[in-house]
């Protein structure tokens, strides 16, 4: 779905900027090849570093991975700098113009930045550097990508010795193997299509009797706002941090609610705040996305890309923010009811049994004719990434501070990701967000709408 959802000017791959304080490193520098050797020691414990798509001849199959035979690491890892002063703000425009920029198709999807010239970023140590982080959405979700990057961190400023590589074995296809596994693949379709509509039938009796018995209720009428429309080539980011107690302590105020609906509440007010200010919030409620890793436990370590998405009301409406928590976490509820009633699988089985060209000529069908403008599905994407539980370094540098990077889905122009995770030594919970920037312009501005909207909840939640 995400290599076929990937329209001109729409990547769809994910990522994220780490900032380091190379004080912490035995020397009190980290050199670029420091980090080039790391890599070079660790590309073995993932198969995202050294596989890359094989294409069917004619189209007559699906994608698959292979191991590339022309795997050079020093392709993938580039090292750059911000220019002068180098602070917060041009940090923000760098990474929202690396991560406009596609993956090439015929390498490993997947891209890494070293960036130094960060010496007047608020808040983060002098002489830190900067890595930032591109992979393609079809070879790693949120999930995937907490395991990856424990992969290239250590847990102490020592370097740890991951033991001596396998050997590589790149098993170079021939045309007619890869017929033979497009055949092979195409006699499978009938059976999970089977398969699919066999559980299709129960679903829908069960979203029946949820209904009937108001387990929860649909989102119909979905309101279009400026995020709904065709999609630049243009982004923008930025990211605001709170301390993960205080948001804990926000959402232990109301009965049941989560995490997620404390941070789906403050989203909720920052779109409020900034669709207000433009005169543009509209009256009946803004729909998020929220992605649900719908892996079963003895799928987690099998990697790859395994996501399904519920959608949740924000409440826009509700001026209060205290209300609009409990409005949220209702909300929450009831889609996580649809949701379990629906077959969080569903979406899954659907894009695996549909052909992939298929798939791809009716996003480009819907683009092209404004269908897809005119249908609202969700105003936004707002998913939930854990991170590292523990303090994390690379090369010996100090992770203290982070943010994440998400693509952008056909007519939606705003996708937030809510980070958890331990950065200079304290739980943090990174808000970060990324944008078209003809649909959002002012994106220091939407940042503190978010800052605005987390101090009122905060202030009215726990006096």
């Amino acid at each position: 779905m995400f290599l076929h959802a990937e329209l001109d000017g729409m990547p769809q791959h994910i990522g994220g900027v780490s900032i380091y304080d190379q004080s912490t490193a035995p020397d009190g520098v980290v050199r670029f090849k420091q980090i080039l050797a790391m890599l070079d020691s660790r590309v073995h414990l993932s198969p995202i570093f050294r596989r890359k798509l094989a294409t069917v001849p004619l189209g007559l199959g699906r994608p698959y991975w292979v191991e590339d035979p022309d795997f050079d690491l020093e392709y993938h890892v580039r090292h750059i700098a911000l220019p002068k002063p180098g602070d917060w703000r041009q940090l923000c425009i760098l990474a929202a113009r690396i991560h406009s920029q596609p993956l090439r198709r015929d390498k490993p999807l997947w891209e890494m930045y070293v960036i130094e010239g960060l010496n007047n970023v608020e808040g983060v140590p002098k002489n830190c550097f900067a890595l930032l982080l591109k992979v393609h959405h079809c070879a790693m979700d949120g999930a995937t990508g907490a395991q990856f990057m424990n992969i290239v961190h250590d847990l102490s400023p020592e370097t740890s010795d991951h033991g001596a590589a396998p050997p590589w074995i790149v098993e170079r296809m021939s045309t007619a193997r890869m017929l033979g596994r497009a055949y092979i693949d195409a006699w499978k379709k009938p059976g999970q299509i089977y398969d699919m509509v066999k559980m299709a039938a129960p679903a829908y009796m069960r979203i029946r009797k949820g209904k009937a018995e108001q387990q929860f209720h649909s989102l119909e009428d979905k309101q279009k706002t400026r995020f709904q429309g065709k999609i630049s080539h243009h982004r923008v980011v930025d990211a605001r941090r709170f301390d993960f107690e205080e948001v804990r302590k926000i959402k232990n105020t109301q009965a049941g609610a989560t995490i997620n609906d404390a941070m789906l509440t403050i989203v909720a007010g920052g779109m409020r705040k900034y669709l207000q200010s433009k005169g543009e919030l509209p009256e009946q409620t803004l729909v998020a996305g929220c992605p649900i890793d719908v892996r079963s436990p003895e799928e987690r370590a099998s990697g790859g890309n395994m996501v399904g998405f519920m959608n949740v009301g924000l409440r826009t409406e509700i001026e209060d923010p205290v209300e609009r928590l409990a409005a949220v976490h209702e909300e929450s509820v009831s889609a996580k009811a649809y949701a379990q009633a629906m077959g969080p699988k569903m979406m899954v089985d659907l894009t695996d049994v549909m052909p992939g060209n298929v798939l791809s000529l009716a996003l480009r069908a819907a683009s092209s004719t404004g269908l897809a403008e005119a249908n609202v599905v969700q105003n936004t994407i707002v998913t939930n990434v854990p991170g590292a539980p523990m303090q994390l370094y690379m090369c010996g540098a100090e992770l203290v501070d982070s943010f994440s990077l998400g693509p952008l889905l056909p007519n939606i122009g705003i996708f937030h990701i809510v980070y958890s995770s331990v950065q200079n030594k304290t739980g943090t919970i990174t808000l970060s967000f990324t944008a078209c920037r003809d649909m959002m312009p002012d994106p220091g501005f939407y940042a503190q709408c978010l800052q605005e909207s987390f101090d009122e909840l905060r202030d009215q939640s726990l006096g």
